[in-house]
């Protein structure tokens, strides 16, 4: 079951939290029927998103058994066998779909169909990305970032609830942040080794394009934070580009430069993280 959930890399699923944004900013947690909603949307979401880390990894098994990192990889260590984990697959996609349709008899404002279409819309680019998507540049890392922004529209299409263009600039805006990082530190580390498409990348140009979408980043926050007009949302600007700041120290040091590594394995970055949670719950929720 071990090797199975480190098949499935749970850690990652950690991404999904996105789905919670429009609930979050909208001010809408504590209502626990879109609150219930919502955490079946994630589980749901995070099996799907199993399925598209397993199909990565039976596409570039053999890539990975040369990675000095990904070698460990269930498949490509060959503690699971690739029919078991295409077995595993189908039960992942299934219990993925039951689990998406079980708000629709409980929740009136449930839209299905839009879920499904994102649902099962992600997985298919993601299928296409690990087929042959992932070998072309800036397509890579196109779709890298607009499956941050999907687990966002789902979230707030599931519940019926919008939130505001300014932070969906934000999310894509980090979410190109984030993939260009992970594409720069893997091209520093490993060159065209370990991901083809890398041939195609050199440090300036990826360097350029980080600096664009940290600034914008920043500016497209901090416009949603001006326009609902409080000062409280301003103050949250500061402890914004803290964690901006500290994220680009982390990656620029000994780090892949995948999000969730870098999150979980810096103590500073994680606190200040909780720290603009708990300032932001305070604000939305308190004052």
């Amino acid at each position: 079951m071990k090797n199975y959930l480190k098949l499935m890399r749970v850690k990652h699923y950690m991404k999904n939290f996105l789905i919670f944004a429009a609930i979050i900013f909208s001010g809408n947690i504590l209502n626990f029927e879109m609150l219930g909603t919502n955490i079946l949307n994630l589980i749901s979401f995070s099996l799907m998103c199993s399925i598209v880390y397993i199909i990565n990894d039976i596409c570039d098994i053999e890539k990975d058994k040369k990675h000095p990192i990904k070698k460990d990889r269930p498949l490509a260590s060959g503690i699971i066998k690739v029919k078991s984990a295409f077995t595993f697959i189908i039960i992942l996609f299934i219990t993925a779909s039951v689990i998406n349709f079980i708000p629709y008899l409980f929740y009136d404002n449930y839209s299905l169909v839009y879920t499904f279409i994102l649902l099962y819309g992600y997985l298919l680019i993601n299928i296409l990305y690990s087929l042959k998507l992932k070998h072309i540049p800036i397509v890579d890392i196109f779709i890298l970032a607009i499956g941050f922004i999907i687990r966002v529209i789902y979230g707030g299409v599931a519940i019926g609830v919008e939130i505001s263009n300014w932070l969906y600039l934000t999310v894509l805006s980090f979410s190109f942040y984030a993939a260009l990082g992970k594409r720069r530190n893997e091209y520093l580390k490993n060159g065209s080794e370990s991901r083809e498409v890398l041939k195609y990348y050199n440090k300036d140009y990826l360097n350029n394009f980080l600096n664009i979408f940290l600034t914008l980043t920043i500016v497209f926050y901090s416009l949603w934070a001006n326009a609902v007009n409080s000062p409280y949302l301003l103050a949250s600007i500061l402890i914004v580009v803290f964690v901006l700041m500290r994220y680009s120290l982390v990656i620029d040091g000994d780090s892949f430069g995948d999000p969730v590594d870098v999150v979980i394995n810096d103590k500073v970055l994680i606190f200040s993280i909780l720290v603009y949670g708990l300032y932001m719950g305070v604000v939305l929720y308190a004052i």
